[in-house]
């Protein structure tokens, strides 16, 4: 993030602000920008180290985009996860991937209920994924008819169960985890399915000082707990105000020349790409989150201003390459 330029023709803004309306957004902003900071103090108390992981989940958060998180065992992926979920407030769910697992242990069923008049009647339980954040762990150990089902609900953010359709509640956001070194009995999630996730995390070991200060943390009395920070409204605001970071029109241009650089079939793609590169980037912005909430705005979002200068005008707050 950085300040934009005086020229007002360098970003693109949807509308000019009421009167009175650019101090009311700014007040907005610096209110945003204290809850990130508390998000980040309190997602610290747990998870040691993981910075940049953390900032990359956040981003998908307010891009409502879901993210494939990869790593071997033991790196605390699901602490991870469900620290951010009890730092955010919102309602978390494990789902353990097993080659068992049916769509129906995920979505729900109906079941068959005898009433107090003595009817009886089918009554809908719902599953594990109706909640606001979900841990698919070890997604590619389960059979791609479970997998489709979990993909459909994070594309279309609804689920249909004996014909009926049931919406499920925002924010909603999947965390799946795999595991890069173990690959019997798994059924790797084809290229298509991959594409529904926002971001591919890579977690890796800790330094040295890092794992000092986790042997110090888990080893005590007591391990360090997280406290909600955020709540679902809080949540669904910074969503929303993400859309408002102004893009100026060089960032814009730059983001699509390197989208374009990188198809083989583009005037513009060397002669590398050309040769070792089948398929280029996806379009812009991507279709992995169900409306155009693109992750450089929202990393301008959750990205402290340079100076107070920056903080004074919503303006100010602007995506870079």
């Amino acid at each position: 993030m950085s300040e934009s330029p005086e020229s007002s023709d360098s970003v693109s803004k949807p509308a000019e602000p009421a009167p009175g309306g650019e101090k009311a957004q700014g007040e907005a902003w610096k209110k945003a920008q204290a809850m990130v900071a508390a998000l980040r103090q309190e997602t610290a108390e747990v998870i040691v180290g993981q910075e940049e992981v953390v900032e990359q989940m956040v981003i998908a958060l307010l891009c409502k985009g879901h993210c494939l998180i990869v790593g071997v065992p033991g790196l605390a992926k699901t602490l991870l996860v469900s620290t951010l979920g009890r730092v955010l407030g919102l309602k978390f769910n494990r789902i353990q991937f097993t080659p068992d697992l049916m769509p129906m242990d995920i979505l729900g069923s109906d079941i068959l209920h005898e009433s107090a008049g003595g009817g009886r009647e089918f009554q809908f339980a719902p599953g594990p994924i109706f909640a606001n954040l979900i841990l698919a762990d070890e997604i590619n150990r389960t059979p791609p008819k479970t997998q489709a089902a979990l993909l459909e609900a994070m594309q279309e953010r609804q689920v249909t169960v004996s014909g009926k359709t049931r919406p499920l509640e925002e924010p909603f956001i999947v965390y799946a985890t795999q595991n890069p070194i173990e690959h019997e009995g798994t059924y790797p999630l084809p290229e298509a399915q991959l594409d529904r996730f926002f971001f591919n995390l890579k977690i890796g070991y800790p330094s040295m000082e890092e794992e000092e200060r986790v042997v110090r943390l888990t080893t005590g009395k007591a391990a360090p707990q997280a406290k909600a920070a955020l709540a679902p409204g809080d949540v669904r605001a910074l969503q929303e105000a993400s859309v408002d970071i102004p893009l100026p029109d060089h960032v814009l241009k730059a983001i699509l020349k390197l989208v374009h650089a990188s198809r083989p079939e583009a005037e513009g793609a060397d002669d590398f790409i050309k040769q070792y590169v089948a398929w280029g980037a996806e379009r812009a912005p991507p279709r992995t989150s169900p409306a155009p909430r693109a992750p450089w705005r929202c990393s301008a979002a959750i990205r402290p201003p340079r100076s107070k200068k920056s903080a004074r005008s919503p303006a100010r707050f602007c995506a870079t390459a």
